[in-house]
């Protein structure tokens, strides 16, 4: 065990891994493990009716923390086209969602003057929802989005859409064949990327000369403070700190001179990345802060690190204690959203139908399929006011105030909607 003791006195211990890995980024032998959710399927491997009688495979959930550079990751225990060729995940259904994404653009096509002399690559793109926002203005566009049948719903709306994966190779092809591009956008895809130098340096190869990218993804540092532990599944190779990431970026020649701190996602950040000899943009005092609390809050050493599993571990308990509870009283319970840390979160706990009677989702993609491991069904919207469950366990909880507004009609008949996280509250 790392004995880790911290100004003040000894923290907990973080636990060290039984076979080697290699940290992502640097290379160094993981020592440390993060957090240890047990063994989980794919988080989006939604199970048809048809294959209910069959077995599903299930991997170790487990974070480490690489001590060298303080990248938190998973190992990689399945290939990105066997996790995201076949994709159940619809940017679309989610109406917070697109009107982030148009507020995005608006900003940015305005801040950097992008035009239809620009050139704007988004890297998985999925069904077109925010490079419509471009293509409506007649700005150039390419969707890179490696899931075909994702990417065949942006084709349908216009949004040009390559089905690859992105890295070094795909960069210097687009460059070839195409141009540099003016702006790169990636929302939610660079914890997606298990060979993450490869990926950045494709970004790097992309880029224009006094060109941006934006990058949106989960900010550690809102992981930790809020217990969000469900937001880890397989498809979630890496776990930013800004920390972290600035350190990725700058190993790649690239500079981060700008950092928004969003809500999306229980607490996003958004990098502004340039080339690192682009002296037209200059370093934001945002930078520079969020730097100065990440550091205060110990995220640029190893002991920042420590006591997060044991928080898991309680919500994990209270939220067991509060379904066992409704289950004694009689309760119904269902729940709201099929979404991938609503797996993570059900299959920890080992919840299944003896708790939960079924999941509604909007996604006609996820309708009548089962939730992987847990086998909870998953049905449309109105089954819920067909039925008149007691309580609504919003697995999404990071749109849980559009979920309520939605769903408000359950409190015509006494019905309580349920948030698991960062601890269970009732509504």
């Amino acid at each position: 065990m790392s004995n880790i003791t911290t100004k003040h006195g000894p923290a907990a211990e973080l636990s060290e891994p039984t076979a080697q890995a290699h940290c992502r980024f640097c290379g160094a032998v993981l020592q440390d493990v993060f957090v240890d959710l047990g063994l989980s399927p794919l988080a989006n491997n939604y199970v048809p009716a048809e294959r209910l009688a069959a077995g599903e495979m299930f991997f170790p959930l487990k974070v480490y923390v690489c001590r060298h550079c303080l990248l938190v990751q998973l190992e990689v225990f399945e290939t990105p086209e066997n996790i995201f060729s076949d994709y159940a995940y619809f940017s679309s259904y989610s109406d917070s969602w697109l009107e982030h994404a148009r507020r995005y653009s608006e900003n940015v096509i305005e801040r950097f003057k992008i035009s239809g002399d620009s050139f704007v690559v988004e890297i998985a793109s999925n069904d077109g929802y925010l490079l419509r926002n471009f293509t409506a203005l007649n700005i150039p566009v390419l969707g890179v989005e490696p899931a075909a049948n994702v990417a065949e719903a942006a084709v349908a709306q216009g949004i040009p859409t390559l089905v690859r994966f992105f890295g070094s190779d795909l960069a210097g092809e687009l460059v070839r064949s195409r141009r540099p591009a003016d702006l790169i956008i990636g929302n939610n895809v660079l914890a997606h990327v298990p060979q993450l130098n490869d990926f950045v340096a494709g970004l790097k190869r992309l880029l224009n000369a006094q060109g941006v990218i934006t990058m949106e993804f989960p900010h550690l540092l809102r992981l930790m403070e809020s217990n969000q532990f469900d937001t880890i599944y397989h498809e979630h190779f890496s776990y930013f700190s800004f920390f972290a990431v600035r350190r990725v970026f700058a190993a790649h020649e690239l500079t981060i001179f700008d950092v928004d701190e969003l809500p999306t996602h229980g607490g996003s950040l958004r990098i502004y990345a340039g080339h690192a000899g682009d002296s037209s943009k200059s370093c934001t005092a945002r930078v520079t802060d969020l730097e100065a609390r990440e550091s205060a809050l110990g995220l640029d050493r190893l002991d920042g690190y420590a006591g997060f599993a044991p928080r898991v571990i309680d919500t994990k308990s209270r939220l067991l204690s509060f379904l066992v509870e409704a289950r004694r009283e009689g309760k119904r319970v269902a729940a709201y959203g099929a979404a991938a840390k609503g797996n993570t979160l059900l299959n920890y706990c080992g919840v299944r139908t003896d708790f939960i009677e079924y999941v509604v989702d909007r996604s006609p993609e996820k309708q009548g399929k089962y939730l992987p491991g847990t086998r909870i069904p998953i049905r449309e919207p109105d089954h819920v006011r067909d039925t008149r469950p007691d309580y609504l366990l919003i697995l999404p909880w990071n749109i849980k105030d559009e979920v309520m507004k939605q769903m408000s009609y359950i409190r015509s008949w006494g019905g309580k909607f349920v948030v698991p996280i960062p601890e269970v509250t009732v509504y």
